[in-house]
């Protein structure tokens, strides 16, 4: 359902007396300039009839407009974590505690903000988190040679035959087998084109989709299967390294990824995501002739599905395939942002090509 814009006359007395308090609710685009702002922007507003007002940034970036350097409207909307810092610390430091709503109350934290944006966030409330990095921080500690007994009390199991139980329904093997499991830890990315979750085992990325694609429990669960994983919240290498060269790739200061991928699948598939790769920044390939480079001429619609297969948007590039006339089809996390995208990339290539390695974002801001 589309978000609904208050009145023009409510919008015309915020975006002019510059009322901070609708930032979010709606957008200001500019007409004549083509950037879309604040409401509270500091700018100077223009003449009323080159205004047009949008509830979304995605109907903004539909239209035509580009985000304003001076306010930073891509990052309206954000909320505010202050308090999510200390109850993350509060877990590190004793993660075998069990932090109940009163604790949170006694912390300063409402437990229904916390159940609302872990939920947003990672699908799971608070104190599902809280047991999936802790039964994450047990696995740790059976693998470093760690006693089965020592590792449940360590970690608030009150009995070993609980631990055990709880650790084979993460896992799917129990504590004994420790050394066969393995994890895919999961974040979430903040990016100018809304939120993605990723996900990385130890040796590679396996997942970077889109928060709101339907289809990401179908691949949550192919992916689950295929490793023979568990996911965790949490972080390691390959994340840390994927969250750099995402923000630097919509800053517009790079074109390729060097973090390492794991992509299971068929063996036709793997060809069209390795072939995907091999399209240059800033340019197209229709369906038709991606077909016809691997070896398959007249299989486009076996190759639409293999692009509709793959779980890495992005790093492995799906966004640069097209129909044979160059418009825009079959993007699973929405069209809108194949075109953002690629109208991205044909930005910094221009910039790359007129002057050389970028030292400044191309659109004033980091995702």
């Amino acid at each position: 359902m589309r978000n609904a814009l208050p009145t023009p006359a409510e919008m015309e007395k915020a975006a002019y007396g510059k009322d901070a308090s609708y930032d979010g609710i709606f957008y200001v685009c500019v007409r004549t300039t083509g950037i879309f702002c604040r409401p509270s922007c500091s700018a100077r507003k223009p003449n009323k009839k080159n205004v047009v007002y949008h509830a979304t940034v995605r109907d903004c970036l539909l239209d035509g407009y580009r985000p304003c350097k001076r306010c930073r409207p891509l990052a309206v909307g954000a909320e505010d974590t202050t308090w999510l810092a200390p109850l993350l610390s509060a877990v590190e430091r004793d993660p075998a505690r069990r932090l109940t709503d009163t604790d949170l109350t006694a912390m300063g934290i409402s437990p229904h903000r916390a159940r609302r944006y872990f939920t947003r966030n990672f699908d799971m409330s608070f104190q599902a988190y809280h047991r999936a990095r802790r039964m994450g921080l047990a696995l740790a500690s059976l693998r470093n040679g760690e006693d089965c007994t020592a590792v449940a009390y360590d970690h608030s199991y009150e009995s070993l035959s609980g631990f055990r139980d709880a650790f084979k329904k993460t896992f799917g093997a129990p504590p004994g087998r420790s050394g066969d499991v393995q994890c895919i830890q999961t974040t979430r990315l903040d990016t100018p084109i809304g939120p993605m979750v990723a996900g990385a085992t130890e040796d590679g990325v396996c997942l970077l989709e889109f928060a709101d694609r339907r289809a990401l429990q179908r691949e949550l669960t192919f992916l689950r299967q295929r490793l023979r994983a568990a996911f965790l919240p949490g972080r390691n290498e390959h994340l840390d390294i994927l969250r750099t060269q995402l923000a630097e790739y919509f800053d517009g200061r790079r074109t390729s990824f060097t973090v390492p991928l794991i992509t299971p699948g068929t063996l036709f598939q793997q060809t069209v995501w390795e072939n995907l790769r091999r399209i240059p920044f800033g340019k197209t390939l229709s369906y038709s002739k991606l077909a016809t480079q691997i070896g398959r001429p007249g299989a486009q619609r076996a190759v639409g599905r293999a692009n509709g297969d793959n779980r890495i948007a992005i790093l492995i590039p799906c966004h640069r395939v097209v129909r044979d006339d160059g418009t825009l089809c079959g993007y699973g996390g929405g069209l809108w942002r194949k075109k953002f995208l690629l109208d991205l990339e044909e930005k910094v290539s221009r910039a790359v090509s007129s002057e050389g390695v970028r030292s400044r974002p191309i659109f004033g801001v980091a995702p």
